[in-house]
């Protein structure tokens, strides 16, 4: 029996699946992450999702679980697919039915990646024949709910238990608040959505037993010190949006040089600061080298006593950001241009730092390594590409450990915490 992914992505409903003995078939076109895909382990048919045939999968798909794309959706980007949610409602109608009449509509579409939130009904009119899928699984932002709502309507018709709603990946220990729109089918259990894990505020034991667990925070998940005012990683290239080089002049070469050669060694002033990024392992969490960047990226810098600063996380380059400091969650991390790189900002209201005369550090824009982590990825996950396809991957995934939970009970497996351990 299969687990069917659609536009699996780079992994993260997988990732979840196989910490709970199941691996799963994943359908993807976009090529970097059919290649994180691959060095992760993971089956993969590259394939556009909307082309390939259902045929394969009758009589063998036991779970389905779809995330389309969510781009023309997104408040990050021009969210044409407000303006073309009649078609696409349209749409898983007449599939319903048994009528495709997506090349139609697809014509009418202001965005044609719309439609693709469209596709898993193709694939469950199909399915539905042969009494499959036991249970369904889809995730996209919070504005598709009132379409998961027309996909529930007609499940319950065809017999299955259905819940949708929004649901916050904080709340399941994912160092961040990033909200989805969740939709979660049975044929054989109530559907309903998983019990949370966390709470913005740790709450005390009662009779009913212990209370949740505090958010994690970007400092926890990323194994910094909270006290130790840790210095993210500057890597080389400008500062963000073609800012001030974070290095001085000719000092990126110097220092991958020295490294190249083997004699370059942290500051002194940094060993504290190293020293809180270390886990049990005694792995650094990856901001001394990273092997997900090149070499001439490698080298990190630390000026004078930028250490005592507090750190916080800028969303993206937009006014109205949001700005997290590193003992709270992360907001929700979405990439793709410019305007939504997400950056270390040093947050003068918060720092120790006495004397005002010194100058505050430009930011810094967040690597790859630590944006997976913050979206519950391990820190070693293979991300593949160069670093604008690792974090257009990154932006779009499921986050692992909100997947475990959406989907254990359909798998009747127990979620570890200890499989979604973030840093190393």
């Amino acid at each position: 029996m299969i687990v069917l992914d659609l536009f699996s992505g780079p992994g993260g409903w997988s990732h979840a699946l196989a910490m709970l003995g199941v691996l799963d078939i994943g359908l993807e076109w976009d090529e970097w992450a059919c290649k994180t895909r691959a060095a992760q382990g993971q089956l993969t048919i590259r394939t556009d999702v909307a082309m390939y045939p259902v045929g394969p999968f009758l009589g063998k798909t036991t779970g389905l679980i779809a995330s389309p794309p969510c781009q023309a959706w997104s408040m990050a980007g021009k969210r044409l697919g407000l303006l073309d949610q009649p078609l696409v409602h349209q749409a898983v109608a007449d599939l319903a039915a048994g009528h495709d009449t997506r090349k139609a509509l697809l014509t009418a579409c202001r965005d044609e990646r719309s439609l693709l939130a469209a596709e898993p009904m193709r694939y469950l009119h199909a399915l539905n024949s042969f009494g499959q899928p036991e249970w369904v699984a889809m995730e996209e932002v919070p504005d598709v709910l009132p379409l998961w709502r027309q996909y529930a309507s007609i499940l319950r018709a065809w017999g299955f238990s259905v819940w949708t709603g929004v649901l916050n990946a904080a709340d399941y220990g994912v160092p961040q608040t990033r909200r989805r729109a969740i939709l979660l089918a049975s044929r054989v259990r109530t559907a309903e959505p998983p019990p949370p894990t966390h709470a913005q505020h740790a709450e005390p034991e009662s009779l009913f037993g212990p209370g949740r667990a505090r958010w994690v925070s970007m400092a926890e998940a990323l194994g910094w010190g909270a006290t130790d005012r840790p210095v993210p990683t500057v890597c080389a290239g400008g500062g963000p949006g073609g800012g001030p080089e974070p290095f001085p002049s000719g000092s990126r070469k110097t220092l991958s040089d020295a490294r190249a050669r083997g004699t370059w060694s942290p500051r002194s002033d940094t060993d504290a600061v190293s020293a809180s990024r270390r886990e049990s392992s005694g792995e650094a969490a990856g901001h001394g080298t990273r092997e997900d960047q090149s070499s001439e990226d490698a080298a990190p810098a630390f000026t004078p006593d930028a250490r005592r600063w507090a750190w916080s996380l800028r969303s993206n380059n937009q006014a109205n950001a949001t700005v997290r400091p590193l003992s709270e969650p992360a907001g929700t991390l979405f990439f793709g241009h410019r305007a939504n790189e997400c950056t270390w900002v040093a947050d003068t209201t918060a720092s120790s730092v006495e004397d005002e005369e010194q100058p505050v550090p430009d930011p810094i824009r967040i690597t790859a390594r630590e944006a997976g982590i913050l979206q519950s990825f391990p820190a070693d996950y293979p991300w593949q590409g160069n670093k604008g396809q690792q974090f257009s991957q990154i932006g779009n995934a499921v986050p692992p450990r909100l997947a475990a939970h959406l989907l254990a009970p359909h798998l009747n497996q127990p979620v570890n915490p200890e499989d979604f351990t973030l840093a190393a």
